[in-house]
């Protein structure tokens, strides 16, 4: 099958600026067909941004606001992160880019999982031009495989659990989803021991540092 293909200017994304690139984004049509509510794409970036949160893909609740994480996945994850939202909504410091821009749908359990176009249209075109990123948190199964491949553990939980192999680069992270409630209680360490260590790594990309 051949890949897909961008829409738009005839120009490839290297050729074009962080702000151009965000807006064939925003324009992208190549899942239209395949979108239960058509494409929207939620995308946040700015070029001095320090920290890049990588989640799966906007809900049907962010799909009509078109703002990211805008729903009760979010809130929890800007209490993880210990970040107001004007701080969590600053392109400028911080950069959100899903494995999927669009909502893709509903399935029996859930969510359907992001639609793979996204990252070979997009990811490494945009990620090149975020480079002052000091911090990638990657929040559930899908941004774990895409970024850290053949080193992820055997389960979310031990990939979660190992963070600290995955620095100073990557954190990983459980879906901050109100389904996941349950995992939660069953692995209290998460918010006992790591929480605060994700917290300090946050301010410390946000402030330029790195360990």
């Amino acid at each position: 099958m051949p890949p897909p293909r961008r829409t738009g200017s005839a120009a490839t994304p290297r050729q074009r600026d962080l702000r151009g690139l965000l807006a064939a984004i925003r324009a992208c049509q190549a899942c239209a067909a395949e979108l239960p509510l058509g494409p929207r794409p939620v995308v946040q970036a700015g070029a001095g941004a320090r920290l890049l949160i990588v989640g799966q893909a906007p809900g049907a609740r962010v799909h009509a606001s078109g703002v990211p994480w805008d729903d009760a996945s979010g809130a929890r994850l800007r209490d993880w992160l210990g970040l107001e939202p004007a701080q969590f909504y600053d392109p400028a410091q911080v950069a959100i880019v899903p494995m999927g821009f669009c909502y893709p749908g509903r399935g029996r359990g859930g969510d359907l999982p992001p639609r793979r176009e996204c990252a070979a249209l997009w990811q490494d075109d945009l990620l090149a031009r975020l480079p002052r990123i000091g911090l990638t948190l990657l929040i559930g199964r899908y941004a774990q495989q895409h970024h850290l491949g053949a080193a992820r553990k055997a389960s979310l939980a031990a990939t979660v659990a190992a963070w600290a192999e995955y620095a100073p680069r990557h954190f990983p992270l459980p879906h901050p989803s109100p389904r996941n409630t349950a995992w939660l209680q069953r692995h209290p360490w998460f918010e006992r021991e790591l929480l605060p260590q994700l917290r300090e790594r946050v301010r410390e990309a946000l402030a330029g540092g790195r360990r």
